[in-house]
C-alpha cells in the first residue's frame, strides 16, 4: 500500500493545482467561481503543494491574504503529517 502513496500524492497535487488554473480562467470570463474554502480545504488534506504550485503558475490569489497565510501553514502541516505517516512506516516495518 505505501508503494502507491507517492503516486496518489503527485496526481492529488496536480489536481488541486488544476483547481487553481480553472479558478483563474473562470475569473477571466466572469464565470461561476470555486468558492475560496474549495481552493483552501484539499490545501490543508496533502494539497499544499499542488495549492502553491496552482497560486503561482497562474498567479492567482497571490495577494490575497488568507491565501498568503494558509498556504503556506498547509505546507508545514502537510510536512508534519507525512513525517508522521514515514515514521510510523518505518517504525511498523522495522
Amino acid at each position: 500500500m505505501f508503494k502507491i502513496l507517492p503516486f496518489v500524492f503527485v496526481i492529488w497535487n496536480i489536481i488541486v493545482c488544476l483547481l487553481y488554473g480553472i479558478d483563474k480562467i473562470k475569473a477571466m470570463t466572469n464565470s461561476w467561481r470555486i468558492p475560496e474554502k474549495v481552493l483552501i480545504i484539499p490545501a490543508f488534506l496533502l494539497g499544499s503543494i499542488g495549492a502553491g504550485i496552482g497560486m503561482f503558475l497562474f498567479w492567482h490569489k497571490i495577494k490575497k491574504p488568507l491565501f498568503i497565510i494558509l498556504i503556506p501553514l498547509a505546507f508545514v502541516l502537510n510536512i508534519v503529517i507525512i513525517a508522521m505517516i514515514r515514521k510510523r512506516h518505518i517504525h511498523v516495518q522495522g
